[in-house]
């Protein structure tokens, strides 16, 4: 039996960013939307032809999407908010405009309508627009763009193609329910019968193979949810093609009694998220042999090479007896494109590393030694060996990786205090003699507008045209500009704006030891965003104080406080590629030790309001939940130590962002920061209520976002005003702060300005109907 190779996906925004920026041109109606359209065909056939030449024997199709693939399913589905057909069904809009419309908003012609909610998708920093859900919802097949995507990709290509589709149930679970909570499962019959409909024209296409994915069995799932499964899977079984079943982002050993009872021809199963749990031998023997099974060895999330030979061994022993394919372990949408791009990287660093089409190739260099099992492969066993051994081998003696202080310092952790000096109560009252705020005190997230201007100095600066006094004084300038129009706006608490910082993340990566940096390792976050995430490569350390020149610039602009913006350790190690040879929470503790020697730096120069930004706290989580107090506990554990040698009077931020943090509140309270600012505009009021319940526990003062900074809508106060009454039915009106749901670097000036007057308009009238 031939052992084939396949991805669960590829990259969607093109080896140089080519989707970004023909969308954000098309937002800004500077082309027009074939031209669009075109630059996002040119871009999957190149996909797909990288891919063959680097010999995948199967090319995805339907893993391209204009904005994420969650919401390419619900126009498909023709799932779109009841509130965009209301407003704009009379007027010339198509559908791939509606589509940016649910995930951005839309505001025109006095018409002004909020965009869908935002999640995180599973546990990585990719984000999805959240399916809406109402009581009795009727689903149709809306959009054709999978079924073109099939003809485009037979047009350009004799070679097998395997279509990809999002399953019902993981569609069904990670939506909402709108106007009123009832079971999602109620839909799920309805919801059959469009995806019935859409494997039936599949079955006209000469297709072999489905990719069906369902993440979400990855979970620890009620019951009726497993049912629901099993019934699922007896429908959709179709005669005139095959389904393989695709899981992601953890084991699925605990569903195998329930799986292998499913009507599908294939299941792919991720064998590297779970490091516990990644024993091919035991999944040959509980499914049935009939079944393709599809190994993914291949990390889909991460940029390491693979350990091809160790594959090699727990494969061969079952190739002749049951139908194996080899894949990425998800899709390698969270994987940068092509390594052979960084002409900049350290040769002896750059053989350490797999981006996509590295990942291709090594997909291809297994299945041909399994391949060849008949003949004399003592080579190409060889080839795998050296394929890997040849990085641990540098890589254990390497020193780029070791660092004894940092080992030593970690190991005497003991000797740093975890919790602050007092209780928060305490705390509070200090604080507020100290800074004499108002009530519902206003300030912004950190970041503010990053025009073209500014990216282009930072970019001159480090393509060395321009010498570093030169670049500071402009910085200076900006910061200047910053202070000037806070102050206008007369925010309470005021930030530098971060000028200076290209990525949250990847700024203090390029001030710590122990990390390394590609010119083009981009990923897609959401829509037209982009990351190029840090490589952390070894123990991590800090020499000298990061942020304190330019905040302490800053502040010698101003009366008001300046609030000092610091990435936290646990959004450092998830938002980075982080090394596999040791232990996540060790990675985290180095990372909170160089934190902790900023802020303290910064408090000693007189910074007394401090932000540590996480908001990937959630997204670190593990999926299970009987794995999730470990988790817990050592990220907590992270922050903490950043923040606990302050002084009482100085007063610690954090912030956290497009996550479900009500299941997990009760743990956050312990990170202890006496304000958190957490994303609140696009979602429910679920933590809010939570908040309400708890507020004796809950002491501590709280900024929902009021505003939602991805959208193009420009709040009026009105609106805002609406939205501060509502927190303060949840939240006591001295523990309530305003502010924006994330950083404005996105956004322009224009838009920044309007939407801050108004927010700080809007507390204003909160505070003056307070003397009336």
């Amino acid at each position: 039996m031939t052992v084939l190779g396949h991805t669960l996906g590829f990259p969607r925004i093109g080896l140089y960013r080519e989707l970004k920026y023909a969308l954000e041109q098309y937002w800004r109606n500077t082309i027009n939307q074939d031209k669009l359209l075109n630059i996002g065909k040119m871009i999957r056939i190149r996909h797909w032809g990288q891919q063959i030449k680097a010999g995948i024997d199967l090319i995805p199709v339907g893993d391209f999407a204009w904005y994420d693939h969650v919401l390419t399913t619900s126009m498909m589905l023709n799932n779109i908010p009841k509130r965009y057909y209301s407003s704009i069904s009379n007027q010339t809009t198509n559908n791939l405009d509606i589509l940016f419309n649910i995930a951005r908003g839309y505001s025109k012609n006095n018409v002004n309508i909020i965009p869908s909610e935002m999640k995180k998708w599973f546990n990585t920093n990719y984000h999805y627009i959240v399916p809406e859900f109402i009581q009795d919802q009727e689903f149709k097949l809306n959009w054709t763009q999978l079924f073109d995507e099939i003809d485009e990709a037979s047009s350009y290509y004799n070679h097998p193609i395997k279509p990809i589709i999002l399953g019902p149930l993981t569609y069904l679970w990670i939506g909402k329910t709108k106007e009123k909570e009832f079971d999602k499962l109620s839909l799920l019959s309805p919801l059959l019968l469009v995806y019935q409909e859409i494997l039936d024209i599949l079955s006209k296409k000469n297709i072999n193979w489905v990719q069906i994915d369902e993440p979400a069995l990855v979970l620890e799932l009620p019951n009726e949810w497993k049912q629901a499964y099993l019934y699922a899977y007896q429908k959709l079984h179709h005669n005139n093609f095959k389904i393989l079943l695709t899981t992601y982002f953890d084991s699925i050993y605990h569903q195998l009694d329930l799986i292998e009872k499913f009507s599908i021809d294939g299941l792919h199963v991720d064998l590297v998220s779970n490091q516990k749990n990644n024993n091919i031998l035991l999944l040959h023997e509980q499914l049935p042999k009939n079944w393709v099974l599809s190994a993914g060895i291949i990390n889909g999330k991460n940029i390491w090479k693979t350990n091809l030979y160790y594959w090699f061994k727990q494969l061969y022993p079952i190739i002749t007896q049951r139908k194996i394919w080899i894949g990425s372990s998800c899709s390698l949408l969270h994987s940068p494109i092509d390594l052979n791009l960084e002409t900049n990287l350290n040769n002896n660093i750059k053989t350490w590393f797999s981006f996509a089409l590295q990942k291709c190739s090594e997909i291809k260099m297994l299945c041909d030694t399994l391949n060849n099992r008949n003949h004399n492969n003592s080579l190409k066993i060889n080839i795998l060996k050296q394929h890997y051994d040849s990085v641990h081998n540098t890589r254990l003696h390497s020193d780029f990786i070791h660092n004894s202080k940092v080992q030593e310092r970690c190991k005497n952790i003991s000797d740093v205090p975890v919790s602050r000096q007092t209780a928060h109560h305490i705390r509070f009252k200090l604080q507020r003699k100290r800074f004499n705020l108002p009530l519902y005190p206003t300030t912004t997230i950190g970041s503010f507008p990053q025009t073209q201007d500014l990216r282009n100095l930072r970019l001159k600066f480090k393509n060395n045209q321009i010498n570093k006094n030169h670049y500071h004084a402009n910085l200076e300038q900006y910061i200047k500009q910053i202070i000037t129009e806070q102050e206008k706006l007369d925010l309470d608490i005021l930030v530098h704006g971060e000028p200076e910082r290209n990525d949250m993340v990847e700024y203090f990566g390029e001030h710590l030891n122990g990390f390394s940096f590609t010119q083009h390792g981009w990923i897609q976050s959401y829509g037209s965003r982009c990351v190029k995430p840090p490589i952390i490569i070894g123990d991590i350390s800090r020499t000298k104080p990061i942020t304190q020149k330019w905040i302490n610039y800053a502040q010698s602009l101003t009366k008001k406080p300046i609030k000092g913006i610091l990435t936290g350790p646990v959004t450092i190690l998830t938002w980075s590629f982080v090394r596999e040879d040791i232990k996540r929470h060790t990675v985290a503790l180095q990372l909170a030790l160089s934190i902790r020697d900023e802020v303290m730096d910064l408090e000693k120069s007189g910074i007394s309001i401090i932000q540590i930004d996480e908001p990937a706290f959630r997204e670190g989580l593990p999926l299970k939940k009987s794995e999730q107090k470990k988790y817990l506990t050592w990220a907590i554990h992270a922050f903490k130590i950043t923040v606990s040698s302050v002084q009482n009077d100085t007063q610690i931020h954090t912030h956290m962002c497009y996550s479900e943090f009500d299941e997990i509140m009760h743990y956050l309270l312990k990170l202890d920061a006496d304000v958190i600012s957490i994303e609140a505009s696009r979602s429910d009021l679920k933590l809010l209520q939570f908040i309400q319940k708890n507020t004796e526990k809950y002491l501590n003062e709280i900024g929902p976002g009021i505003y939602d900074i991805h959208s193009t809508n420009k709040p009026s106060i009105s609106s805002l005003v609406k939205k501060l009454n509502t927190f303060l039915k949840y939240i006591p009106k001295d523990k309530l702060w305003v502010n924006p749901d994330c950083g404005l670097k996105t956004r322009s000036w224009s838009e920044t300005k309007h939407s801050l007057h108004n927010m700080v308009a809007a507390a204003k009238i909160l505070r003056s109907s307070l003397n009336h």
